[in-house]
């Protein structure tokens, strides 16, 4: 039996002991807003009548703001300076 996308976010939520509110804030860390009762709908068993399965697009923004939670944000790169490195001619 293969894991589907709320197996995946199921335990993923328990072996990082998140909450409702500490999801929502990860998933805010990328830009992705998503109420409280819809995050529950994922998380209910799947004979319930308000269960939803979680999308590709949903578990990839959590994974992604997972990542920046945990790491902290990438660093910035410094921009590149235009001027050319001195290069050093010798005459043989």
């Amino acid at each position: 039996m293969a894991l589907t996308n709320n197996d995946i976010f199921k335990k993923l939520r328990v072996a990082h002991k998140l909450r409702d509110e500490d999801i929502i804030k990860i998933l805010e860390l990328v830009d992705f807003r998503i109420s409280k009762s819809e995050l529950g709908a994922f998380f209910r068993s799947e004979d319930h009548p308000k269960y939803k399965n979680c999308g590709d697009q949903i578990l990839r923004n959590f994974l992604n703001g997972l990542v920046i939670h945990l790491r902290g944000p990438m660093p910035k790169k410094e921009a590149k300076s235009t001027s050319k490195p001195a290069t050093s001619k010798r005459k043989q």
